[in-house]
């Protein structure tokens, strides 16, 4: 089966755990990462006014223009890379690409199905009403979202306890990551519904693992 199926359809979210991993790197990825984070940050203000420019032309044309769309899927992208690579895994040591595109190599993999459609009431009102459960749930896993990137809050809390890990064993605890990959799936579906990229409401659900679940074709 490939890293990517669909357990929840729309937003399909893998990762490779790479062995081994440096015993020490994870200590100064805080400051490797910097130059993502100052890219990150202007494209996310990018990423805000695509998502206004999408959302009246959802509301008008019922369509998501599939530049836009794929722009914003390339900063998601680009940001669950440079997530996992930091503290928002540390599953891997392999420097994250500046890219924009899906990037099939590396470890963390993230993609989105484009819609033919999207529901004109449902935008009205989706990305705070109805997401509002949700945010409540990603406030404790991510201290909040800062210009794309997560820091702070559980997932941060276990990275750094598996970051120990490394330090004193040399490995990463296999149910930690399995852990820590589902609470940033729920996090990436989140985004996406936010974003105004799908109209598939995100399962209250923690998906663990770095696959999508198995039982890919349950309806939602």
């Amino acid at each position: 089966m490939d890293a990517i199926s669909s357990s929840y359809p729309p937003v399909r979210v893998a990762a490779v755990l790479d062995a081994p991993l440096s015993r020490w790197l994870w200590l100064v990825k805080w400051i490797l990462v910097i130059p993502h984070w100052i890219v990150l940050f202007f494209l996310w203000i990018a990423f805000l006014a695509v998502t206004v420019i999408a959302f009246f032309s959802v509301l008008f044309t019922e369509r998501y223009p599939r530049g836009l769309f794929d722009f914003n899927l390339g900063v998601l992208r680009w940001s669950w890379r440079v997530s996992y690579y930091s503290y928002g895994g540390l599953g891997t040591d392999r420097y994250p690409p500046f890219s924009l595109g899906p990037e099939s190599g590396y470890p963390a993999r993230l993609d989105i199905a484009y819609p033919e459609r999207l529901s004109r009431s449902q935008v009205l009102v989706k990305w705070w009403l109805l997401a509002i459960p949700h945010y409540l749930v990603l406030v404790f896993f991510t201290g909040g979202l800062r210009a794309g990137w997560w820091s702070g809050g559980l997932i941060t809390l276990l990275a750094v306890i598996a970051g120990f890990a490394l330090a004193f064993t040399s490995r990463y605890p296999r149910d930690l990551f399995e852990l820590v990959v589902g609470l940033n799936r729920w996090v990436l579906r989140v985004a996406a519904y936010a974003s105004l990229m799908t109209d598939a409401y995100p399962p209250f659900r923690l998906d663990q693992g770095g696959d999508e679940p198995a039982s890919s074709q349950q309806s939602l």
